[in-house]
C-alpha cells in the first residue's frame, strides 16, 4: 500500500478532508489527486454526509502543482486536483492555515466558503516560474476578488494575507493561528443544521448560473496555457525553480 497522504474523519453529518503531504506543502501529485478523488467522491456519493470541509497539514493549506508531475493529476470525476472540475451538490468550506499558493489558491476558488487564520497567504505566483494559472485562477479569481486585485495576484504574483482577503470579500472568517479548521468545522456544521435538499437545491442553482462564465473561463484559460507551453520563458521559469535559483527571462 501506497502512503496516506489524505486522512478523512467524520463529524456527524461534515466529512474532513485533510491533505497530507506537509514535506512537500501539500503540492498534489498523481497520489494524492487519487486519494483526494476517494474523499471527495465520499462526500458527493454518502447520503449521510451533508458538508464537507478541505484543509492541509504541517502549516501549510497546499503549494498546488507538483512541478514533477508534469501535470498527471486529473481524476475522471474531479479534472485537476480531484476538485477543481467536479460538480458538486454538497458544500465545502476551505480551512486555511499558511500558505495558499498557486493551486492552492484554485483549490480554496473551488470551495465554496473559505475560513482562514491570520497565517494564511494567498497567491498566484505562476508568472514568477513563466507560467500562468491553469486550473480556473484566471476566471474564478476575478470573480470572487474585485478585478483589479485579481490581476495583481495574477500579474505580480505577489500573495496577500488573511486580512486583505478578508477584506476584498475571498474570506468569509478569519481566526487565531490554528484555529481555521475548528473555525471551518464550526461553518460547515451550520450548514448541515439545515434542510439538506434546500442546501444541495441552492447550491446547484448558483453553480449552474456561474457554469456559463465558466465555459468561456476555460476557453480563454486553454489559450493562455498554449501560448506559455511554446515558450522559453515557461522552460526557463521551471527549471529555475526545480534548481533553486533565479530565472533567466528571454521574452519569448
Amino acid at each position: 500500500m501506497g502512503e496516506q497522504l489524505v486522512r478523512t474523519e467524520r463529524d456527524g453529518h461534515v466529512l474532513v478532508i485533510q491533505m497530507c503531504r506537509a514535506n512537500k506543502r501539500n503540492a498534489v501529485n498523481r497520489e494524492l489527486a487519487d486519494q483526494l478523488d476517494v474523499a471527495f467522491n465520499l462526500l458527493e456519493d454518502d447520503p449521510e454526509l451533508w458538508a464537507g470541509v478541505l484543509t492541509g497539514s504541517g502549516g501549510f493549506f497546499s503549494a498546488g502543482s507538483d512541478l514533477t508531475a508534469n501535470g498527471d493529476y486529473v481524476t475522471e470525476r474531479g479534472g485537476e486536483y480531484a476538485l477543481i472540475r467536479r460538480r458538486r451538490r454538497k458544500p465545502l468550506v476551505a480551512a486555511v492555515e499558511g500558505p495558499a499558493l498557486g493551486g492552492g489558491l484554485e483549490l480554496v476558488l473551488a470551495c465554496d466558503l473559505v475560513v482562514a487564520s491570520s497565517t494564511a497567504r494567498f497567491g498566484l505566483p505562476e508568472v514568477k516560474r513563466g507560467l500562468v494559472p491553469a486550473c480556473a485562477g484566471l476566471f474564478r479569481g476575478p470573480r470572487a476578488l474585485p478585478v483589479n486585485l485579481a490581476r495583481e495576484l495574477a500579474l505580480v504574483g505577489d500573495p496577500i494575507d488573511a486580512a486583505r482577503g478578508y477584506a476584498a470579500g475571498l474570506v468569509n472568517e478569519v481566526t487565531e493561528p490554528g484555529a481555521a479548521l475548528a473555525g471551518a468545522l464550526a461553518m460547515a456544521g451550520r450548514i448541515a443544521a439545515n434542510a439538506p435538499v434546500a442546501v444541495q437545491a441552492s447550491l446547484v442553482a448558483m453553480d449552474h448560473w456561474l457554469a456559463a462564465g465558466d465555459e468561456l473561463g476555460w476557453r480563454e484559460t486553454d489559450v493562455a496555457t498554449a501560448t506559455i507551453r511554446a515558450s522559453d520563458d515557461a522552460r526557463e521559469g521551471i527549471a529555475a525553480f526545480l534548481e533553486k535559483r533565479e530565472p533567466k527571462w528571454a521574452g519569448h
